[in-house]
């Protein structure tokens, strides 16, 4: 069975997403597709908009074989780390092509910023410092955009591994913030944020009347936490660094919600993502030591699949992979970190429905007729 992985947030599956599956599907000639999905929180610091499993059922339902889980602290960090973890799971898995959105549609290009010595985290900063990339990045702006960036960083992470990309060009702005056929994440969060119908932009429609756990009902735990723990103890948690930890306790002092305390933190030096991420690992007390001391990880958790899913699974388990569809089965601190971040990530909703989502969360694979 060939093999073509997707790293995904799927937040929410929209109509872009199923698209993406079918392309990759056709452009690849593979057998099966794997999604490679970030948990529940995000690789923008966020929390996503539904839970993991449920998300992960809906990529099924909507084009995909297997969906197995991007662990917390791959996803929740910045591009390289994102692409990093996930094509070591694609690497792992034996996949022979990685499919990926771009907005430049170049992949010649993209390859070429792939192959400088640059950091691709900080690409958008260097272009603004008149870093030029005329020949790699033909744009007739300096703005990189968010897809091109991951592209970037998953083809650093494929060089000399065999894996062929697949660019899949997007058709909408990630930006977009409108609700058209073939609708951004952005656009579909919003929509539910304020309340509009999400019909036809994504088969999740029961969010419409769902409980979401958008950040802001995370913020009054958040400031508590920022202005009850010592600035030494901060200073120790993953993601803080240069006193930023100086900077968030000010910004939670003076803001009382969470869009204020945003606006307020982010600066020329503090982007919103890194303020958004960094709060993330202060909210689930993620320390830098702990995470020195993991071991490497080595573990593939089966979110969901369907009957070509099924069949890999039983050739893989056959090879020396670690493929674990129970939540008790993956190894001990990594686990751990997992379920801190379940726990997290439900503290916010009512207790009938925080316990549905912590059971499903560490129970089995769900296999999808």
């Amino acid at each position: 069975m060939k093999l073509c992985a997707i790293a995904a947030e799927y937040n929410p599956f929209h109509t872009g997403h199923a698209y993406h599956i079918e392309e990759a599907r056709k452009k690849s000639g593979c057998d099966l597709i794997m999604a490679v999905m970030s948990g529940d929180f995000v690789q923008r610091g966020e929390p996503a908009v539904a839970d993991k499993v449920t998300r992960a059922v809906t990529a099924v339902k909507n084009g995909a074989d297997i969906v197995v889980s991007l662990p917390y602290l791959f996803s929740t960090q910045s591009a390289s780390v994102f692409a990093h973890g996930a094509v070591e799971i694609m690497k792992a898995a034996g996949a022979s092509h990685i499919a990926f959105g771009s907005e430049c549609a170049n992949l010649e290009n993209l390859l070429e910023i792939a192959e400088t010595p640059i950091n691709p985290d900080h690409l958008q900063e260097n272009l603004d410092a008149g870093m030029a990339f005329p020949k790699a990045y033909s744009l007739l702006t300096t703005s990189m955009k968010p897809n091109d960036i991951l592209a970037v960083c998953y083809l650093k992470e494929i060089a000399g591994t065999g894996i062929t990309p697949v660019l899949i060009p997007r058709t909408s702005d990630y930006a977009d913030d409108t609700l058209k056929p073939v609708s951004s994440a952005l656009a579909v969060r919003r929509a539910l944020k304020e309340g509009n119908s999400v019909a036809g932009v994504t088969p999740m429609t029961e969010l419409e009347d769902a409980f979401i756990p958008w950040m802001e009902r995370y913020y009054p735990y958040l400031r508590t936490s920022l202005l009850l723990t010592d600035r030494n103890i901060l200073s120790e948690y993953l993601l803080f660094s240069e006193g930023i930890e100086n900077h968030l306790k000010e910004k939670a002092k003076a803001c009382s919600t969470w869009q204020e305390f945003l606006s307020a933190a982010t600066t020329y030096r503090y982007t919103a993502s890194r303020i958004r991420r960094t709060c993330l690992q202060a909210m689930i007390q993620m320390r830098k030591e702990e995470v020195k001391r993991l071991p490497a990880f080595d573990t593939i958790q089966v979110l969901a699949f369907n009957d070509a899913g099924k069949a890999w699974l039983h050739d893989m388990r056959k090879k020396e992979v670690r493929i674990v569809s129970r939540f008790a089965r993956i190894p001990y601190p990594w686990r751990d970190i997992e379920f801190r971040s379940a726990l997290l990530y439900t503290s916010v909703f009512e207790e009938e429905k925080r316990r549905e989502i912590l059971k499903r969360e560490i129970g089995g694979a769900v296999y999808v007729k």
